[in-house]
């Protein structure tokens, strides 16, 4: 049925291709590009998102959004109701880096924050800025259109994305509760390889489950002169990095997807000091639950083994840290994003939605689709290089200094499938 229902509403698709909705985007680019500068400029890292929540409000009050502020630290909620029909969630992330922009833009990060106990700068590297600014100038087409839709929308300025934290905090905040369930989730990211004027799209897993996972290892500290007298934790952490890389493969099928690696290593003090303790902190990737349940097991395993091989006593054995709480993998529900893809066919051609690979990367949109209410969610990559640069190659990625997407041309084709993508789902609602 679901199948057939998708046939039917193919068909269905209002299309605002070279019309006076494109007409009305086209006239909003100076304001919604100045804003993208404006919100560049004034980078704040995640749970410190005070001034950014506040702009995002004050917009969305002006345009005839219904506001809630502090949902989850600094998450706001902006409520759009125009009779029956579906409640879509549309979220843009909030928060910067801890990092010094080095992009020599006119319009360059000019806030600083404390990190680590040092004064560093901030810097949208990530896109956000360009998500926020592509999210208002959705919310703008939306209200300005209401006479062609009917529903609810519900978008949500989110912090925290970089940290892993913001979908959580809402969501444990009440958002469901207080705001309803939607009927599906759509949210986008800036793409640092993928031109301008496109989008990059695909069904099923598109980024992975991210897990941050340390290793204690114990050891009897000795005189760097005197290793006998030790069991060096440095050489039995070194032992068990190496054995860590034979998981993926020879415990993980060839078929299935993961990532381990090790990020840190840490202990000692000096020179001629063996420690009694070192740390290494991990990140783990997967799609799949079954393969990540492995890789716990394996790690345990491994840390174990080796200690044993050391001589270690049982009370000295290594500590496996997996917290419970971790970001799920993002899917892309196979129904919604064909329906996606059929409105981005329409908004700015077929020639510009691209297939994208799955990547490993990690994204907390996922958690809006992860509750009890499994709701359809779908996220798609946002084109943002020239192919001028491209084309020169030795592209900056996300999270560079470097990196900075096209304004206009970027905005402009966020808002035109995101806004084809609302306009269909809430006149196509038959048979949700």
């Amino acid at each position: 049925m679901k199948s057939l229902i998708f046939i039917i509403t193919a068909f269905l698709i209002i299309p605002f291709h070279n019309s006076p909705m494109d007409e009305l985007i086209e006239s909003d680019l100076d304001y919604l590009v100045e804003f993208y500068k404006e919100r560049h400029q004034q980078a704040e890292i995640s749970l410190e998102e005070k001034e950014t929540a506040k702009a995002l409000a004050d917009e969305m009050r002006q345009i005839g959004f219904e506001v809630t502020e502090g949902v989850g630290g600094y998450g706001i909620v902006a409520m759009l109701r125009n009779g029956e029909g579906p409640q879509i969630l549309y979220r843009t992330d909030m928060d910067a880096l801890p990092m010094q922009e080095k992009t020599e833009l006119a319009y360059t990060s000019q806030l600083t924050t404390m990190w680590n106990g040092e004064k560093v700068g901030t810097m949208h590297s990530c896109g956000h800025d360009m998500h926020m600014a592509t999210w208002l100038g959705t919310a703008r087409v939306m209200a300005s259109t209401k006479d062609q839709w009917s529903g609810t929308l519900m978008f949500i300025g989110q912090p925290a994305e970089e940290i892993g934290a913001g979908a959580r905090m809402m969501l444990n905040a009440g958002l469901y509760e207080r705001f309803g369930v939607p009927s599906y989730g759509l949210g986008l990211h800036c793409n640092s390889t993928l031109k301008t004027g496109k989008i990059g799209i695909c069904e099923g897993y598109i980024m992975a489950n991210t897990e941050m996972v340390d290793i204690k290892i114990k050891g009897i500290g000795a005189h760097g002169a005197s290793p006998h007298q030790s069991i060096d934790p440095i050489v039995v952490a070194s032992l068990i990095v190496m054995e860590i890389q034979t998981i993926v493969s020879r415990n993980i099928k060839p078929i299935d997807d993961a990532v381990v690696t090790v990020g840190a290593m840490k202990g000692g003090t000096k020179h001629n000091i063996i420690p009694d303790e070192v740390t290494l902190q991990l990140t783990v990737r997967t799609y799949k639950e079954e393969v990540r349940q492995m890789i716990h097991k394996r790690l345990r395993e491994i840390s174990r083994g080796i200690a044993i091989a050391a001589g270690l006593p049982e009370d000295l054995m290594p500590e496996v840290i997996i917290p419970d709480e971790f970001t799920p993998s993002n899917y892309n529900d196979p129904e919604l994003t064909k329906r996606v893809t059929a409105s981005a066919n329409e908004a700015i051609g077929k020639e510009n939605v691209q297939y994208v690979e799955p990547t490993m990367g990690g994204e907390d949109f996922a958690m809006y689709g992860s509750t009890k209410h499994d709701v359809p969610t779908v996220m798609y990559w946002l084109g943002t290089i020239t192919q001028e640069k491209i084309d020169a190659g030795n592209l900056p990625g996300l999270h560079s200094p470097y990196y900075f997407p096209t304004p206009r041309e970027t905005i402009k084709t966020g808002v035109k499938v995101s806004s084809q993508v609302l306009l269909d789902l809430l006149n196509n609602s038959a048979g949700d």
